[in-house]
């Protein structure tokens, strides 16, 4: 039994508890052979997706579930829900449902890339050219709300976290980032504003 495979079924048991009773006993605690193939993936994905930093061990359930896409985004998420509902687990209580449903929605969707990308807002006109300035918002999208302060999930410290604000450029960058990312664009902000005072200039 490997490292993962043990911390799998610890996990669900200790961490989940009674939501976790099946026809009378805890899934994972009495009936480990429903771990292979698929459903042993989906089990660990949502192990891996609902934890900090996972290991290496949890590679081939990772690559599985963002190995699925689909033409369209709403297809791709409902497919991504279909495979993680293969652990059977998945349904045993109301916390369980909406866990499945937040990982399948935000996980790989809440990086600080992904939001600078997503959350990039055209505002003002100008004329021909269109819009002729855009920000980043500050806000996450509900989806990334919802799976990260799931009271199942404990990724809290390695959030991404926004530096400065909408309207003087601000952006995310990963936890691990944030105060080198903050001293940068303070001292640019700074000089910015230094040459806006002296000559009139936005400098951006």
């Amino acid at each position: 039994m490997n490292t993962l495979f043990k911390r799998l079924t610890v996990f669900f048991v200790l961490t989940f508890g009674p939501s976790l009773e099946v026809n009378g006993s805890l899934a994972f605690a009495t009936d480990t052979s429903l771990l292979t193939g698929d459903v042993r993936l989906a089990c660990e994905a949502i192990l891996c997706l609902a934890a900090s930093r996972p290991t290496h061990e949890c590679n081939p359930a990772l690559s599985h579930f963002f190995s699925i896409e689909k033409r369209k985004l709403s297809d791709t998420l409902k497919a991504r829900e279909h495979f993680l509902s293969l652990c059977p687990s998945a349904t045993a209580s109301a916390q369980m449902s909406s866990l499945i449903k937040a990982i399948a929605r935000g996980a790989g969707r809440c990086d600080a890339k992904t939001l600078n990308l997503t959350l990039t807002t055209p505002i003002g006109r100008g004329g021909d050219a269109g819009y002729d300035r855009t920000v980043i918002l500050d806000r996450m999208p509900a989806y990334c709300t919802a799976y990260i302060q799931h009271e199942y999930v404990r990724i809290t410290d390695d959030l991404p976290r926004y530096v400065g604000k909408p309207d003087e450029e601000g952006f995310w960058v990963e936890a691990d980032a944030y105060d080198k990312a903050l001293r940068k664009y303070e001292r640019e902000q700074a000089i910015k504003k230094l040459r806006r005072e002296n000559y009139g200039w936005g400098g951006n």
